[in-house]
């Protein structure tokens, strides 16, 4: 529990503040009031809060002052200013003196407060203050902390004789010594591998220290409540009880679990998943628990259909080939019903599975090289206009996931078709292509295109003509016989299904203009393409 110190020498402000949240639920407590600066300090020396929510505007010592003199004999205490005036001078030396944030007294709502609170207790250390409630009374400073954090990662990646290790340093540092029970979690950040595969270690290691501080915060003070990093985006949340019985144990682990995931949600933008292990009663025993909150974790949603045979974990090699052909031609139909396919064989499957995730994986790496490679020399078309991959923190469900895949594609698709659309045309022109480019396999016209543009067929007809050497109907053709031969050269379809699939109206005006553009049949461009 964080103790927060409030400081204004208004009385109804105290109220306002106070009143703002549910400060216990959030894992605050108001370790004091005070009305001036030297009430503040003496309450700091006594109370050793970890934050202080300090009023600018006060008598004689004001907020300023109050935080320089915190910053220089309680470091360790994190401040937050209050006041009624947005000054930049203010503003800019209370951040100066390390601030956390500076807050307008009357913009100030309980989510504001309560954001900005977990904001400052991510940057508390763990040896601010002594801990005041849990089983076993901690050892000062923060070492402990992290070696117990390693101990109980160690355990929970089954690596040999971790139990006897984590067992030896409980009983040296004197923790666990009136535990009766113990129920551990599994816990999974749903797309951890596709949000870090593009980050740097660096970043992906800050990611994971700001979940183990925003766990170790929701679920309260160590030893009694530890948040340790397992592996690929899974962490392990251990509580030890020693009054509780066992159904009531399991229900406290219950309660603060779903707290857990709604601040890592609320603060950090990320859903993650997780099932309770069974209570047990000893120490050596909390790897079982945890390794039955993983098969629970693993499982599946009850709601999705039972997961049958291999599980994949790539695409086939015709999927790759008709995915990639679909980019070529800029076919966004295609392109859906494929990814709808893909989706559909890995369904049952947990969203943060291996398989499911190394899928979007593949899908991703396919459509960022299209992109990179179609957008080689006209590099910043692509800014803003792509699906980010942060996005995906926020998605725990196969639909959202299969829905994101989608709008990244059709995104994509657009991106690259604005590009081909580009080059020495006018703006009305460039839209009018990329319409075709768009619409080709199914049905475009030039009324429909002006319609579209806000322009008299005739004057688009004029202009169409004029810059790109052709009138619409022909650069519609030529658009779709390109089409029609990156499919005939991919050997899947027949020249019949090819016709309708690129836009023609039946198989014979196909046959006609085909020939008219290649000089020769459909029929004969295949056999040359065998014979070759």
């Amino acid at each position: 529990m964080y103790r927060v110190l409030l400081v204004d020498d208004e009385p109804l402000v105290h109220q306002h503040v106070w009143s703002l949240g549910d400060w216990q639920s959030n894992g605050f407590e108001l370790s004091g009031e005070a009305y001036n600066g030297e009430m503040a300090l003496q309450l700091i020396e006594r109370t050793r809060p970890h934050i202080a929510i300090i009023d600018v505007n006060m008598q004689g010592m004001n907020g300023v002052e109050l935080q320089r003199a915190i910053r220089l004999q309680y470091p360790h205490v994190r401040t937050i200013m209050l006041s009624s005036y947005d000054d930049y001078d203010y503003v800019r030396e209370c951040l100066k003196n390390g601030a956390v944030d500076y807050l307008l007294k009357h913009r100030l709502d309980e989510q504001m407060l309560m954001t900005v609170l977990h904001k400052a207790a991510l940057e508390v250390q763990p040896s601010s203050g002594p801990g005041t409630r849990g089983v076993s009374q901690a050892p000062e400073g923060s070492s402990y902390l992290l070696r117990l954090r390693e101990s109980l990662s160690d355990l929970m990646q089954g690596k040999e004789g971790a139990i006897q290790a984590l067992e030896h340093y409980t009983r040296e540092i004197g923790v666990f010594t009136d535990t009766v029970s113990y129920v551990t979690a599994a816990v999974q950040i749903v797309s951890f591998r596709l949000l870090t595969e593009s980050r740097s270690d660096v970043q992906t290691n800050r990611l994971v220290q700001q979940v183990v501080d925003l766990m170790q915060q929701s679920l309260g003070d160590p030893p009694d409540r530890m948040a340790a990093y397992v592996e690929n985006g899974r962490l392990a949340a251990i509580f030890a009880f020693r009054d509780r019985s066992e159904q009531a144990a399991a229900s406290e682990a219950a309660r603060l679990m779903s707290k857990l995931r709604h601040s890592l949600e609320l603060f950090l933008n990320l859903k993650c998943t997780y099932a309770i292990g069974h209570v047990c009663g000893h120490l050596r025993n909390i790897e079982a628990s945890y390794r039955s909150a993983e098969r629970l974790l693993d499982a599946g949603s009850p709601s999705e259909k039972p997961w049958r045979g291999s599980e994949r974990i790539s695409l086939t090699i015709e999927e790759h080939k008709r995915l990639l052909l679909a980019i070529e031609n800029l076919d966004k139909e295609r392109a859906q019903q494929l990814l709808a396919s893909i989706f559909s064989s890995i369904r049952g499957q947990p969203v943060h599975s291996q398989p499911v995730q190394m899928m979007v994986s593949e899908l991703l790496s396919i459509g960022e090289k299209a992109l990179e490679k179609g957008l080689l020399h006209d590099e910043d078309m692509s800014a803003g206009s792509m699906p980010v991959r942060e996005a995906l923190g926020r998605i725990d469900s196969m639909d959202e996931l299969e829905q994101w895949l989608q709008s990244y594609y059709e995104a994509l698709l657009q991106t690259l078709g604005r590009q081909r659309a580009g080059g020495p045309y006018s703006s009305h022109v460039s839209q009018a292509i990329l319409l075709i480019l768009e619409q080709y396999p199914s049905y475009i016209t030039l009324e429909l295109a002006a319609k579209a543009i806000g322009l008299s067929p005739s004057y688009l007809s004029r202009i169409f003509k004029e810059e790109t050497r052709s009138t619409f109907s022909e650069y519609v053709n030529r658009v779709r016989i390109e089409a029609s031969r990156k499919l005939l050269e991919s050997g899947q379809y027949s020249v019949k299904q090819i016709s309708s699939q690129v836009g023609f109206g039946t198989y014979n005006y196909f046959f006609k203009v085909f020939k008219e553009m290649t000089g020769m049949t459909p029929h004969a461009y295949v056999n040359r393409l065998g014979r070759k």
